[in-house]
């Protein structure tokens, strides 16, 4: 299951409103087959497996990382069925389908045709894994991770605004494949006339996977943080920026992770890494975030959290 799990991985921020789900293969404990959604949402991570394993197929054991879909559609079978005919022997399965269209039937197709389904075991990466999906499920909005890069006094630039570049190149190598990963990406206003960020993605061999562009503002892509939930196609958006903008998501609540790139120096007298949050007291402050990561890139730490 991690290596199916790995494998959903690969088009985080690409499949939407599809689920990015990872599925394996094995026979005779040798791998088989291998698959991912693919880009735009079709094939079907189960597809691309079975079509990779042909009639190794049969008796084999399939471990992938969210319940087969139970529904036909014009861009191709339910997987459940395309699992009950390649004659599979086992299906292991990391998290139930929400989508009510599956929810349960697939896994009931499934033993109906006498294969042996394990249900659990993984929910917890799995969730992690296709959070961007499970959030615009449960809450009707993409998954939102806000970056920020500052000094150890978190500050986001100098006095003179001045911010470039407050991390080493490890760190922004790292920050741009969040990019990647991401179907969209918003600044605020003053960020945009002001830095002129070109906010794409600038890896060797992922250049193609720049993220939409979106700018917070009356006169631009959107008035208010909550409008994030009539964006098209976007289940994870990336928002960078400025202080004003990421203090706006963090008082509406607005923020599922957070990316924090931290570089040794000291600035002082700068620009703020955030707004006014409107906290009354110290307290309200605590329990709101859960460390999940931490790690050095260069000389820059990475820290990640997740919103409690």
């Amino acid at each position: 299951m991690s290596a199916a799990l790995a494998l959903s991985e690969r088009t985080r921020g690409r499949t939407a409103p599809n689920p990015n789900v990872g599925c394996v293969l094995v026979k005779e404990s040798r791998v088989v087959g291998r698959g991912w959604t693919q880009p735009g949402g079709r094939p079907h991570a189960e597809a691309m497996a079975l079509s990779q394993a042909g009639e190794k197929s049969r008796g084999a054991t399939c471990y992938v990382t969210l319940e087969p879909c139970a529904h036909a559609s014009p861009r191709g079978p339910a997987c459940a069925d395309l699992l009950i005919a390649a004659g599979v022997a086992r299906v292991v399965i990391a998290l139930g389908d929400p989508d009510p269209r599956t929810n349960g039937q697939g896994v009931a197709r499934l033993r109906t045709a006498g294969i042996h389904v394990v249900e659990g075991g993984a929910e917890a990466p799995a969730r992690a894994a296709m959070a961007g999906f499970l959030t615009r499920r449960a809450k009707g909005r993409p998954f939102v991770t806000l970056k920020l890069a500052t000094s150890l006094d978190g500050r986001i630039a100098l006095a003179s605004g001045e911010s470039r570049w407050i991390t080493g190149l490890e760190a922004r190598a790292h920050a741009h494949l969040e990019r990647a990963r991401h179907e969209a990406i918003l600044v605020g206003r003053r960020t945009a006339e002001i830095d002129r960020p070109k906010l794409d993605v600038r890896l060797p061999g992922l250049e193609s996977r720049s993220p939409r562009r979106l700018i917070l503002s009356s006169a631009g892509d959107l008035s208010r943080p909550s409008d994030i939930a009539d964006l098209e196609g976007v289940d994870h958006l990336l928002v960078e920026g400025g202080a004003e903008t990421a203090a706006a998501f963090l008082c509406e609540g607005l923020v599922d992770r957070l990316l924090l790139y931290r570089a040794p120096i000291l600035i002082g007298a700068g620009k703020a890494a955030l707004g006014d949050l409107g906290l009354a007291d110290l307290a309200s402050a605590h329990g709101r975030w859960r460390l999940t990561d931490t790690r050095m890139l260069g000389s820059d730490r990475l820290e990640v959290y997740a919103s409690s």
